[in-house]
């Protein structure tokens, strides 16, 4: 194969890669317009954002296995039609109940074309310098697409109905699709691979049930035994799920993996990665827009240096990756994104430019530990269990993202619904301390110097949560970043005593 080929290659599975990610992030900004047209509640938002993600890894293991029983290029092709259609009928959702089946159908699709796209980088490229560079690109896309979805919204909702950001995937998967078809090389697969439904399902439930547990107990009014009911259900399944993959001979999910340091610490940092930058992108560009007075447009230009970051941290990380220690580099990125959230909260309500500056080391760290990540799953798996590598890592990716929008929004909502103090003798519906969207939409409602009353007490009551919840991201930051570097001694220590050097 030319070395042209290649790279139209790597170019057709990052545009694919591109709207993958985007959707995560893309309705950041367009909530806020949906939430109004729409009249969707507190809890159908958070399934808005939740429903694709949970899909989509809940499906990514089953998927990777799929691809290497059907072929890479046979899954990836389906997905991309499967995400088509999603996205048409998304666009023109006529009620949040369709909506949020859009975004699960969007998530199914998904989920077929993301482990295929590693997969087709690692049979592409079998030079180690071509193939950390790729993966590099492949990293910074991941973490960076992620950051373009609210700009790429706030662009569309300045001139068009909110259902614009999904009617824009169109194009992009069609042209991806043809080119699929005239570049990519049909991979046969391998018909006697198993595909293990059972256990992608089982998967699925546990972390549905994990995160419904998570957001039913934040909401103001919850209900504490669906909360424990859902907890009980996903850790019952999860721990059905471990224990048949443990005693599985071709297991969905091979656990043993783990017990290679790179391998381990390229999960945590994924994980921790997307949950820092989904969490992170979310409540700013809530904030920007409900509190700060910000278009879509604006909040979108305003949080871009988080995926320019991205690009080119992850670009340069990858090209020196493959004879430099990426556990170092994990560590450093993790610093990296918690010195820039730290910035940033020092200057939220005050200098811009260090707001800015902020989110841009946000990006850069993520980008580098994105692409390390990658790196090193794809690299320390043996090579016949490379497809299933992928979908581990990649779930990472999704579980962090999802369970960053469900963790850190219903912890922000649990926040502002203790601070939020309705001022005496507004006559205002209970659900505005929920969130600050419905104190808004009830703020309509009311007579001007009342109305001005609300307003102020919910955007003090979401200044609050957002400060108390940048500060704990932060701090998990800096655990994660300790936790992988102690991780890395343990291994340096090992290697060693193996080889009978002495420890200093």
């Amino acid at each position: 194969m030319s070395a042209l080929n290649r790279w139209i290659i790597l170019a057709i599975v990052s545009s694919a890669l591109l709207l993958i990610v985007m959707d995560m992030t893309i309705l950041y900004t367009a909530l806020p317009v949906l939430t109004h047209d729409m009249g969707a509640s507190a809890s159908e938002k958070l399934w808005i954002l939740n429903g694709y993600s949970l899909v989509m890894a809940g499906l990514l293991p089953a998927m990777g296995t799929l691809g290497d029983r059907l072929g890479y290029r046979k899954i990836f092709t389906i997905g991309l039609f499967v995400f088509s259609a999603a996205s048409l009928l998304a666009s023109f959702s006529p009620v949040p109940a369709v909506l949020i089946a859009s975004r699960v159908l969007l998530g199914i699709g998904a989920s077929m074309m993301m482990p295929a796209t590693l997969s087709i980088i690692r049979v592409t490229f079998t030079d180690e310098r071509e193939r950390g560079l790729a993966i590099g690109i492949w990293g910074s896309i991941s973490a960076g697409g992620a950051g373009l979805g609210p700009l790429i919204s706030g662009v569309l909702l300045n001139h068009f109905h909110w259902g614009s950001v999904f009617l824009i995937n169109l194009p992009i998967a069609l042209a991806a699709l043809i080119f699929t078809l005239i570049f990519v090389p049909k991979h046969k697969g391998d018909p006697t691979k198993t595909w293990d439904l059972l256990g992608s399902i089982q998967i699925m439930i546990a972390m549905v049930g994990l995160i419904y547990a998570i957001k039913e107990f934040a909401r103001r009014d919850g209900s504490v035994m669906f909360a424990t009911i859902g907890a009980l259900i996903g850790l019952l399944t999860l721990f059905i799920f471990i224990r048949r993959q443990n005693r599985s001979l071709e297991p969905l999910l091979d656990l043993s993996l783990f017990k290679i340091p790179r391998f381990s610490t390229g999960f945590i940092v994924a994980l921790v990665g997307m949950f820092a930058q989904m969490g992170i992108q979310y409540l700013v560009t809530q904030r920007l827009q409900l509190v700060v007075g910000m278009t879509p447009l604006q909040a979108g230009i305003y949080t871009i240096s988080i995926p320019i970051a991205s690009v080119i941290s992850g670009t340069i990380i990858g090209m020196f990756l493959y004879r430099v220690d990426s556990i170092r580099i994990k560590t450093i990125s993790l610093i990296t994104a918690a010195i820039g959230m730290g910035l940033f909260l020092w200057q939220f309500d005050a200098n811009v430019i260090v707001q800015i500056f902020g989110l841009f080391l946000v990006g850069a760290g993520i980008g580098a530990g994105m692409t390390a990540a990658s790196y090193s799953i794809m690299s320390e798996a043996p090579p016949h269990k490379a497809g299933m590598a992928a979908s581990i890592e990649e779930v990472a990716y999704e579980v962090g993202g999802a369970s960053g929008i469900a963790i850190i929004g219903s912890t922000s909502t649990l926040a502002y619904t203790f601070s939020m103090h309705v001022p005496s003798g507004i006559n205002a519906p209970e659900n505005v301390r929920d969130s600050l969207d419905e104190a808004l939409l009830a703020a309509e409602q009311l007579p001007t110097e009342a109305a001005e009353m609300l307003r102020m007490a919910g955007r003090t009551a979401f200044d609050y949560s957002f400060f108390m919840v940048i500060a704990g991201i932060t701090i998990f930051l800096v655990v994660a970043s300790i936790t992988v570097t102690l991780i890395g001694r343990r291994t340096t220590k090992q290697a060693h005593l193996k080889t009978g050097d002495k420890i200093i």
